[in-house]
């Protein structure tokens, strides 16, 4: 298959994809179960990006300055702290261990 027939096949899927979810039945959504899904599943899929982008590098799993300002984050976040607190200090770690040469 050539690059354009991927990308043309890849924008009808979406297209489909947007336009199957105009014609859903209204009643389909209004379930309790639902509204409770669609609205963790944001937090479920960045979560999942965060992982992925933290503990992975290529095709291999590693702890590094990332992970330790992921935790730092986490215990910010632990402690209450502001969201703007909470980035400056998991950067500054991730920063921090990078310039001593601890992590990679």
């Amino acid at each position: 298959m050539t690059l354009w027939a991927t990308v043309l096949t890849a924008s009808a899927a979406a297209f489909g994809l947007k336009y199957a979810g105009h014609v859903v039945p209204h009643h389909w959504l209004e379930g309790p179960r639902t509204r409770r899904v669609t609205g963790l599943l944001p937090v479920a899929l960045l979560a999942a990006l965060v992982a992925v982008q933290t503990f992975t590098s290529g095709h291999a799993l590693g702890l590094d300055a990332r992970a330790a300002g992921v935790g730092v984050a986490v215990v910010a976040l632990l402690l209450r702290a502001p969201f703007l607190v909470v980035v400056v200090l998991a950067a500054a770690t991730a920063g921090a261990l990078r310039a001593v040469g601890l992590a990679a």
